[in-house]
Order: C-alpha cells, then structure tokens, then sequence
C-alpha cells in the first residue's frame, strides 16, 4: 500500500478442513510476494492460502472484538478492563482516539489482504489462471474493502500502482476516495463478478463460494442503501453528495439486497440451517454447513493453528476473544469439611470441562438489559440457553491432586462433581444473603436458604459477575491436556447462512418487495430457536418443539427494531453488533444508556454515554498517520473529522 511498510501479506496456511480431518492445506512460508509469483497456479492457490490465513488476524482478535461489542447494548466493560476497553464504552472513562481505537486490526490486516488480493487478480488474469480461483481473490479484495467503508468511511483504493492495482513500492502519500467510490468501483463489480465465476461447491472445505459472495453482497447492497438514505443526517467523509455515481437511489439498493439473498435461499448449494440454535454453537459441531466462512484453528498443530496450542505465546492470530467475556469463576469456593467452613477451590480451570470454562480475563461485562429485554424469553426461545453459560459446576476433580468427591457448598450442602457451584437466577427471588460471613464463595455472589449453590439474579449482575458466553466457549477434542491458558483451537465463524434471512427480512422492511414478506422471513429463524435438542444450564438432554408458539409471537408487523432484537439474540456477541447499530443508525437509540449493578445483589445503576455522529466513523489509526509522509495539516484532512 502506498503508505505502509510491507508489501504483501505474509502468508502462513489457511485451515480448510472438517472437523476430525487432519489434511491441512499447506503453503512455504514467504516473506513476501512478487509479481510473478501470481502468473503460475502455485503461487494463486498460495495467495489465496494467504488470505484465508489473515482472516485470523482479525476474527478472534481480542482488541478487534472489543471494538465490534463495546460500547453497544450488548457489552459494556468488565472489572479488569485496560483503557481500549474503557474508551470503547463512552461512559465517561475515555473515548476512542486514533491511538486506542482497536478498529487499527482491522486496517492493518484488511489492507495487506487487499494488496495480494490484486496482485492475484491483476498478475493471475495476465497468466490465464482459472476464472474461479480469481474470483476468490475477487470476494477477499471486495470483502475487506466492504469492512473498511463500514468503518471508516471513504479509504483509498490507489495503494500505489494505481486504482485497484498490486502495488510493489511503497511510498508515504496516500488519499481518500469517497464512500460511494469504495462501494461502486472497489466493492459492487468484484462481488458481481465472484458471485458468477465461483463455483455452488467450494474448492476447498471452508473456501468461499457463489453463496459466500452473494451474502456479502446482499450485506453490502443494504449496508450502501441505508447509506444513501441516512435517516438521522450522519456525517460522511470524505464529505460528498449522498448519491450514487449509477443513478440509483436508496431503494433500489434495498431491492437489490433483497433479490440476493432469496436468490441464496432458494439456491442453498451445501448450505442449510442447523436444526436447533445448539446445534449451530456447540463445539463438537464446529464447521457445520450453516457455517459458510470461518477463520481456522486446530488443537492438532501449533503451525497450522499459528497458535500456540499448549500454553500461552501471545501470537496475533490466536482466538482469544472469549477470555474476553468470561469473568473470574476460578475464585468459586466450596468447603471441604462439612461442620466448619474450610474454603478449597471448587473450580478448577481446564479445557478439558467443556466449552463453559474458557480462560477469564473480565474485559467485558454484558449489561443488564441483554437478561431483562433482548433475552426476555428463557423457557420458550432456546437462544437465551444456547448463547451463556449459566450455571458453574463443580470441576476440581479434574485436577489429579484433588481427592475430594464431595464439596460443601452453601448452607453446608454436598455439592458433587459436575454438580451446580454458582447459578445465575432468572429472576430476583427476594431474601439472597450476599454478606458471606458463614458461607464465603469468594465472590459477590449471595445464597439462598435450603441450596447449595451460591447465586446472583440475572438483574443484579455486575461488572466482575456474569454469565460467560457459553457459544465461543474453548474446547478441545483430546483429553490430554489441562493448561487454561491455551488460546481456543475452535474456528471463529465469521459468516452463516441464517445471515440471507435476516438481510432479506431487513430489506422488505425498507420497501423491497417479493414472495417472502418480513415477518415470513424471520419467522424461519424464530421457528428454529423454538427447537430444543439440549439444555446447556440444566447439562442434559431436553427435546422440544416450540416453534409454532415462536411463530405465533411474532408481531404482524416486523419493524427494523424488531430485526435488530431477533440480530442480537441470534449473533450475540459475535461481532456483529457495532455494524449492525452503525448501519441502521441506531446506536444511540440502542446504547445511550445502560444498567449495571456496582456489586451484584445491589440494585442497578444507569450508565449515561455519549455517542456523538462523529463516532459512527471511526478513526483512522496513528500507525497509519504517522507512516504517512506530509506536514499536520494533510494529516488532519486525511483523518476523520472529530478525531484530530
């Protein structure tokens, strides 16, 4: 790029396999790319590795998490939060600069993947290489230029050979198209053009596809019509007319959305819906065909994972997103005598447990509205149960020098092995005893009379007490390994097909129009979460069909609230929610406020932030500005305004 340092991207391997397969897509390693090294089919199927790889560097990426999920109506901050966390939730502790916003993961790894993307179509389209190997490159170039105009507005897209050209030498001037440049000349004709020389079947398990395309262009025709109509009067930059070079209005790029995704429905190829939400989020489901892009990772190899896979190395493509939800559960105590209170860990950390039990680190705290209105319903909508970890059981006997088989737990009740320690309550019962003075948990958990377990209801959480996100919880096949520390060797699902439902539905709700209505289109997915195949609190089996009383409870009218409720308890905490917000401008409507509980048990606070227009564009990073050749005024001008 025409102001950074390295030339391409350095590719490792991409992980495209099922689970239990052990054949890895291998690649040599290369410090860089040249030119030629695209004319042959060895060096566009290894390019094309290479961008499967950088994936990594942003999915699972826990300062790009934070970034996506701070600061929304889904997680606020934690009690062990650092500064880029505590900026990112605009309550008073700081705001995002153009030195802690973490949105520079994105810029850093998007560019570089852009960059050999052209190289593999400008040096690969020379060479005669197969048209679908280069509409590969097509869909990675295209997809990173549509994550960067959600986020920063108008980015370049002359990294320095010229407009969508490799570039090999780079230099320290650098300028801005326009959004609709970005969308029109960088996003729309590659997504096209992917969408019709890829293949129904990928090339490789967990490769992209006709689909695959097709839903980021289905995501990037809604993303630009909302653009165009701007409800509440946004700022863009660099300022410009909001209209489209095509003559298009907002409404025919809602119809275009639309038009793509029940194509996709209706063309599934290997894709489908899970049969129940579990299905969907349990780990030894991972790679399922309801999952159509995931960045890879394996407990098998520490190469192939570019993770370490028996402990901690602080790689930058590891999957640690997790730790960032999962609060300090490991401080849970129990008594090991019964007629005295002799405090021993009841909780032991390990992957070996299960998918609840991942390392904690408590950056990021869920607020009280995510129980009390996105998650209202607990019985009926299996999501609530397949999204959070809810009960803390027993797990000290997976350490080899715990002999006891039985603890005591509150009021000096046995508590056995895999047997509930802590449970987050639906509800405030009333007469919790949070003062701990007999029965210390070694947490700001309470007990109730006649249980075991200790307790918090799910309306008094606080910012070091809260259910953990029980769907990207680690796991790991073998039972040979015990070290919490290990970063989780599952893939991080980037898109899934249940995605053409909720874009359609969105867009029918902005005025396209077709066979499948709004409320017909979101009905699919209420249906499926009223299947039950398993009870993550309860850790049993539990088979229900409560679709027809999900359907029923759908409004007749679904409105573009209702589509944001149903996003967020399908995607939570996933990284979706920031774009999602920023995209139909209701971030400040959804986030303003929020309730948190100062120590769990007390009664909730509300928390004020201020989300200003400017911050629905972020900033772009210091890294960046200061590689940049030009004295402070060309700086400012190139920055976001409100950041300087």
């Amino acid at each position: 790029m025409k102001n950074f340092r390295y030339l391409s991207l350095i590719a490792l391997v991409a992980l495209l396999l099922p689970t239990g397969c052990n054949d890895l897509l291998e690649e040599t390693t290369r410090e860089r790319f040249e030119p030629g090294f695209f004319a042959t089919e060895e060096g566009v199927v290894g390019g094309l590795t290479g961008l499967y790889a950088n994936l990594r560097r942003i999915y699972g990426q826990p300062y790009y998490y934070n970034a996506t999920e701070t600061g929304t109506d889904e997680y606020t901050y934690g009690s062990q939060a650092d500064g880029n966390f505590q900026a990112a939730d605009l309550s008073g502790l700081g705001i995002p600069d153009a030195s802690n916003s973490r949105f520079d993961v994105l810029w850093n790894a998007s560019y570089a993947a852009i960059n050999s993307a052209s190289g593999i179509i400008t040096n690969g389209t020379a060479a005669g290489m197969q048209p679908s190997l280069i509409a590969e490159a097509r869909f990675f170039r295209a997809f990173g230029y549509f994550l960067m105009v959600q986020t920063f507005g108008g980015v370049p897209l002359d990294l320095g050979g010229g407009v969508l050209e490799f570039n090999t030498t780079p230099n320290l001037r650098s300028e801005r198209n326009t959004v609709p440049e970005v969308y029109t000349i960088g996003v729309f004709p590659d997504l096209v053009q992917a969408v019709d020389e890829l293949p129904d079947d990928p090339r490789v398990i967990g490769g992209v596809t006709k689909n695959v395309a097709r839903l980021i262009l289905a995501k990037a025709y809604l993303t630009y019509g909302w653009w165009l109509e701007n409800p509440n009067n946004l700022p863009t930059y660099p300022e410009t007319s909001r209209t489209d070079p095509d003559g298009h209005d907002a409404q025919w790029y809602f119809q275009q959305a639309y038009d793509v995704a029940t194509a996709a429905i209706e063309n599934p190829g290997p894709y489908a819906l899970q049969p129940t939400f579990y299905d969907v989020n349990v780990a030894q489901n991972d790679r399922n065909n309801e999952i159509m892009l995931w960045a890879d990772h394996t407990e098998y190899s520490q190469r192939y994972s570019e993770s370490n896979v028996t402990g901690w190395d602080g790689g930058d493509a590891q999957n640690q997103a997790v730790w960032m939800v999962t609060w300090y559960f490991h401080t849970i105590k129990a008594s090991s005598a019964q007629d005295a209170w002799s405090p021993v860990d009841a909780m032991f950390r390990t992957v070996q447990a299960g998918q609840s039990y991942s390392r904690m680190w408590s950056r990021m705290a869920p607020s009280i509205g995510v129980f009390t209105n996105t998650f209202a319903d607990k019985t009926t909508d299996s999501r609530f149960n397949g999204t959070f970890t809810t009960t803390y059981r027993g797990t000290w006997f997976y350490n080899p020098s715990r002999p006891e088989t039985t603890l005591y737990g509150a009021n000096f009740m046995p508590v056995g092995p895999n047997e509930p320690i802590l449970t987050f309550l639906p509800t405030d019962p009333g007469g919790i005893d949070y003062t701990n003075t007999t029965f210390n948990s070694g947490t700001q958990a309470g007990y109730l009379p006649g249980r075991a377990d200790y307790v918090v209801p799910l309306n008094k959480i606080s910012r070091a007490i809260f259910p953990g996100l029980w769907k990207l919880g680690v796991y790991r096949q073998g039972n040979d390994y015990n070290d919490d520390k290990v970063a989780s060797s599952r893939p991080y699902n980037i898109l899934k097909f249940s995605e053409f439902y909720f874009v359609a539905a969105e867009a029918a709700v902005k005025g396209a129009t077709g066979p499948r209505s709004a409320r017909d289109l979101i009905n699919v997915i209420r249906a499926r979460a009223g299947m039950w195949r398993f009870d993550v609190a309860a850790n049993q089996a539990r088979v229900e069909d409560n679709s027809a009383a999900m359907v029923a409870a759908t409004p007749a009218t679904v409105d573009i609230n209702y589509i944001l409720d149903e996003r967020s308890r399908e995607y939570f905490g996933e990284g979706y929610r920031w774009f999602d917000l920023a995209r139909t401008q209701k971030w400040e409507e959804y986030a303003g406020t929020y309730q948190i509980s100062p120590k769990a048990g007390e009664e909730p606070v509300t928390v004020e932030r201020e989300i200003e227009p400017y911050l629905y564009l972020r900033p772009i990073p210091i890294g960046q500005l200061d590689r940049m050749d030009g004295d402070d005024a060309y700086k400012s001008n190139y920055q976001n305004p409100g950041y300087n």
